[in-house]
């Protein structure tokens, strides 16, 4: 076997599924790529939660990421960019099962542990977030960042922003700004903070973790090593709340512009480098999201937007611009917010794709 053979041989696989002790672990595994998130593996994570919750010995299951980098970036965009730019259909295929997926991580009947140390964005969010025990660190650097990119909080990011305190969400939504790990806990998309040197020994524990154990039983076994969570955060969290309360991205602009400190401003200035289509699209998703009454009309809601903006032009141009040619400059078509109208966005809401998600 030649040298290139042998090590096509060896390579490890994208996804690892295996137990550990009473653990069923599932392990992201590209850490050049920090573990985005392909079709492939999606598939693999559904087909792993189906065999370990029928495995009586499976007392928990735990998502963990491998390399020092993170959990996960998100989705591979640049799989959906060349999809995009071909007329393929990966967007379709890839969101709806991802998005099932998310569904069903959040009903999972077994506790659900994920280690959310590093980089946790966008579709990691969708993998980690929805699960029943969420563990960040002093490391976590967690977004969802998809207005960046012509897009809009997915993966149920509409329902688990839609429930932060105050208008936390919709702050988060429409800037993308990145959170630390104390922000997520006090944002309710994580529930417990460790010292990440610590998570050899939890993850130790939660793997012996004894038969019949329920959910309260797991989440005090992370308990023994919680520390207490300082978010920064909440110290903005009045101007937040007065300046995001808002239903239009007009009215939250010029709000923040009457704000004179030096957070409101690179708020305002984080927001106007946004695709103006993209926050008019996430401002209205987020405020459906919060009368809604499940993550499940959430995620319909969402596939619908998404197979729209698949095929026009500010998706495939935010990728091209943050991914694909790194210049940082994307040409948003419309390119201000007062020409994006009501309109624009009516088509973002027309009912497609609902028979095509099965919870």
């Amino acid at each position: 076997m030649n040298t290139m053979a042998a090590a096509t041989a060896t390579a490890e696989p994208d996804l690892i599924v295996r137990r550990e002790g009473s653990a069923g672990i599932i392990r992201l595994n590209r850490p050049k790529a920090l573990n985005a998130l392909t079709l492939e593996m999606t598939r693999g994570i559904a087909a792993a939660l189906d065999a370990f919750e029928a495995d009586a010995e499976v007392v928990l299951v735990l998502l963990e990421g491998a390399g020092e980098r993170g959990l996960c970036a998100g989705g591979d965009i640049r799989g959906l960019y060349e999809s995009a730019r071909a007329g393929g259909d990966l967007g379709k295929v890839f969101w709806r099962e991802e998005y099932i997926l998310n569904a069903r991580i959040a009903s999972f009947p077994k506790p659900y542990v994920a280690f959310m140390d590093g980089i946790v964005m966008g579709g990691g969010v969708g993998l980690a977030a929805h699960g029943s025990h969420r563990i960040v660190t002093n490391r976590t650097k967690m977004g969802m960042p998809e207005v960046g990119i012509g897009f809009f909080p997915d993966v149920g990011g509409t329902w688990l922003l839609s429930r932060a305190p105050g208008e936390l969400g919709t702050y988060y939504g429409l800037t993308g700004v990145t959170m630390t790990g104390a922000d997520a806990v006090y944002a309710r998309l994580a529930n417990i903070l460790i010292g990440s040197d610590d998570w050899a020994a939890l993850r130790d524990a939660l793997t012996q973790t004894p038969a019949g154990a329920d959910a309260a039983t797991v989440r005090a076994i992370m308990d023994r090593f919680a520390v207490e969570p300082t978010a920064p955060i909440a110290a903005q969290q009045a101007m937040i709340d007065a300046s995001f309360g808002h239903d239009s991205i007009e009215e939250i602009v010029t709000a923040l512009a009457h704000q004179s400190s030096e957070f409101a401003q690179a708020t305002l200035g984080a927001i106007l480098e946004k695709s103006p289509t993209g926050l008019k699209l996430t401002l209205k998703l987020l405020r459906m999201a919060r009368q809604s009454a499940s993550l499940e009309q959430c995620l319909i809601r969402e596939y619908a937007a998404a197979l729209e903006i698949f095929v026009n032009h500010d998706f495939p141009e935010g990728i091209r611009a943050a991914v694909i040619d790194k210049d940082r400059h994307p040409n948003w078509q419309p390119a201000r917010l007062e020409q994006v109208t009501p309109e624009m966005i009516t088509r973002y809401f027309a009912p497609r794709g609902a028979d095509e998600l099965t919870f």
